[in-house]
């Protein structure tokens, strides 16, 4: 036996010689992606877990994405690739929205009915990268997008992976790896891309502004809210039911007092769970070989931009209504009505106390905070309507 030839045998045989460029360059931005988790600590239940998912399925011939062969058995198809179809089928994404649901607390939003206002400018986003999407399609060579795509593409702009991915199932499925890589990085990014847009267009003495006590919200309140909430939004966009619906479901356990242990599973051993399962699927998504193509690029930069103006929406109408309540409302929990929770009401609470130690604007934060994820909800489902 020549020893030369089995070591030439092995390495041509070992994921070494088939890597190509893509999925090195992939590999950095995975590496890159696990250092901000680990080090920087951007919220790392997203980010780690979307980011070795990522690492896993650009190390070649692992087959962790490979579909079962023609005719044969689901179970002779890759780990990954069956972990993603629960994302595929919306499963997921909608396990996800009950378990935020039953970590949700309405109660500052229906304290300050005003949330609702900022929730809805900060998915001003959504409508510019729609737009914009369009006319790309028109203008630029090889980026030609349908309005299906763009309207999934646009979506990024709510902050909200889970919509984004429901979104992109029913619309434009083939673009659901950068949609949702996008979405969710974003998410998880929102510590660095959210305070300069803040500090862009507040003063600093816009952002000293300490805001009084909210009232106290009755119980029966934050029963009756989801079920309300519920029967009106799906009697109008039947579409949004899915999600909106797990949603406050996910609340109704956590507000009625009478299911504890159902509210707990949801809150912690359930989205816990999925969490792992969607954000390794949602990485195994960007492989490297199909993923770094121009269209590709084109929703990453098309994602942060509606980012960008979601945020400044809310940021905008904070303003007016700072300026209308003769300085009481602090323009800063405007940026959080992005549907990020509690992400975005981390920012602008952290932003705040920057300029004024004894302010916290976390409470007041949280009521954007969730009218927004109603909003991007409320929202895809109107894109669903119009395009699908």
């Amino acid at each position: 036996m020549n020893i030369t030839e089995v070591l030439k045998g092995l390495v041509m045989d070992s994921g070494f010689a088939a890597i190509t460029w893509e999925q090195v360059v992939m590999i950095l931005v995975a590496c890159a992606l696990i250092y901000l988790a680990i080090v920087k600590k951007f919220e790392p239940m997203l980010l780690l877990t979307i980011a070795f998912g990522m690492l896993l399925v650009n190390l070649p011939l692992g087959g962790l994405m490979s579909p079962p062969p023609e005719g044969e058995s689901w179970t002779k198809a890759g780990l990954l690739y069956l972990f993603s179809q629960g994302v595929k089928s919306s499963i997921f994404p909608c396990l996800i929205f009950m378990g935020v649901g039953a970590m949700t607390d309405f109660g500052p939003m229906l304290a300050n009915p005003m949330s609702l206002l900022l929730g809805a400018a900060a998915q001003l986003g959504i409508y510019v990268a729609f737009v914009l999407a369009i006319v790309m399609g028109h203008t630029i060579p090889g980026i030609d997008f349908t309005p299906q795509q763009a309207a999934a593409i646009a979506i990024i702009g709510g902050a909200d992976g889970p919509t984004a991915i429901f979104l992109a199932t029913k619309l434009a499925s083939e673009l659901l790896a950068p949609i949702a890589v996008a979405a969710y990085s974003y998410m998880a990014l929102i510590p660095l891309i959210q305070p300069p847009i803040m500090r862009l267009l507040t003063t600093e003495k816009e952002r000293k502004i300490q805001m009084k006590q909210l009232r106290k919200v009755s119980q029966t309140e934050k029963i009756i809210f989801p079920i309300a909430v519920t029967i009106v939004v799906v009697l109008m966009l039947p579409s949004v039911a899915p999600l909106l619906g797990m949603f406050m479901l996910g609340n109704l356990f956590r507000e009625s007092g009478v299911v504890p242990r159902l509210s707990d599973t949801a809150q912690n051993a359930l989205i816990n769970i999925v969490t792992i399962l969607l954000g390794v699927s949602v990485g195994a998504s960007a492989d490297g070989t199909i993923f770094l193509k121009p269209q590709t690029l084109m929703i990453i930069c098309l994602g942060l931009v509606a980012f960008a103006f979601s945020t400044a929406g809310g940021v905008l109408l904070g303003k007016l209504m700072c300026k209308l309540s003769h300085g009481k409302i602090n323009p800063l929990i405007g940026a959080a009505g992005v549907s990020a929770v509690p992400m975005a009401a981390r920012v602008a609470n952290v932003e705040g106390q920057k300029y004024n130690k004894s302010n916290y604007l976390l409470m007041f934060a949280m009521g954007p905070n969730v009218a927004g994820v109603i909003g991007s909800a409320v929202a895809a489902g109107f894109l669903l309507k119009m395009f699908g």
